[in-house]
């Protein structure tokens, strides 16, 4: 097997698995019960797939300029969803839209401070 090959059903894999987070990604957004969660379930394997799409189109053109291209997008994609998931879920909570009864620790209302210390258990 040449190494064209090897590159060629390396780039199918990760395009078929990236295709398949994405779906994940969808049937999540769909499923999951409040707002918090669909979030966590779009971004996350969103994000994936994207990064495995990408390089699977990169593996595939094998094209210097084609592959910066797609190396831009990646990191683009990586910095944008981060900013704009937290957003999203700051002005969901100050809009009333998250069920508070299932945060584990909130910083964001202003009530008493937490009392338990924070950080790994």
């Amino acid at each position: 097997m040449s190494w064209t090959a090897a590159a060629d059903l390396a780039a199918a894999v990760c395009i078929l698995l990236g295709a398949v987070l994405a779906l994940l990604a969808s049937i999540g957004v769909l499923r999951m019960p409040d707002l918090l969660s669909r979030m966590h379930a779009a971004t996350k394997p969103q994000v994936l797939g994207t990064v495995l799409v990408m390089t699977g189109v990169a593996l595939r053109l094998r094209d210097p300029g084609v592959v910066g291209l797609l190396a831009l997008v990646v990191v683009l994609q990586m910095a944008t969803t981060v900013v704009a998931s937290h957003m999203v879920g700051r002005a969901s909570f100050r809009s009333g839209q998250v069920r508070r009864d299932l945060l584990v620790v909130d910083e964001l209302s202003d009530g008493p401070a937490h009392e338990e210390p924070r950080g790994a258990p």
